[in-house]
């Protein structure tokens, strides 16, 4: 076969440092907005990038040139540094060390925009403390 194929979509989440809840509603159409951004210029093509105060859950289309974890550092560095020069934030914005991420198949693809895009709904029912126990748990993992 003379030509690569990849079309591989990741649901990655990661929280604020310490799950202090940052990302005020004031603000997190700026942060995503400037995220997006930076996934594109890394050459991963965003479906949705939505979340909560101390979290956030990007479904992005890996780019098959770089490593997953460069592309998260990138952004959550990047978007770290730009959250914080253009002062959004009282405090110093960070995220936490680590992220989760799980390859989406194509035919749940729409249920998983749907689930991002009503994270605000899903959250009146559930922490996110659960519901990152929750994926590890789904996908076999073990939460150190």
């Amino acid at each position: 076969m003379p030509h690569s194929f990849n079309k591989i979509w990741i649901h990655a989440v990661w929280a604020t440092k310490e799950r202090y809840p940052l990302i005020i509603p004031a603000i997190e159409k700026k942060i995503y907005e400037y995220m997006s951004r930076e996934f594109v210029e890394s050459g991963c093509p965003v479906r949705i990038i939505n979340g909560m105060p101390d979290h956030v859950h990007c479904l992005f289309l890996l780019n098959p040139q770089k490593a997953l974890a460069e592309i998260i550092k990138q952004i959550k560095g990047s978007t770290s540094h730009w959250t914080n020069e253009q002062n959004l934030t009282r405090e110093k914005f960070a995220w936490q060390t680590g992220y989760a991420a799980y390859a989406v198949s194509e035919s749940v693809l729409e249920k998983i925009y749907q689930y991002i895009l009503n994270q605000k709904q899903h959250h009146q029912k559930t922490t996110f403390l659960k519901e990152y126990d929750g994926f590890i748990k789904l996908h076999g993992l073990q939460n150190e």
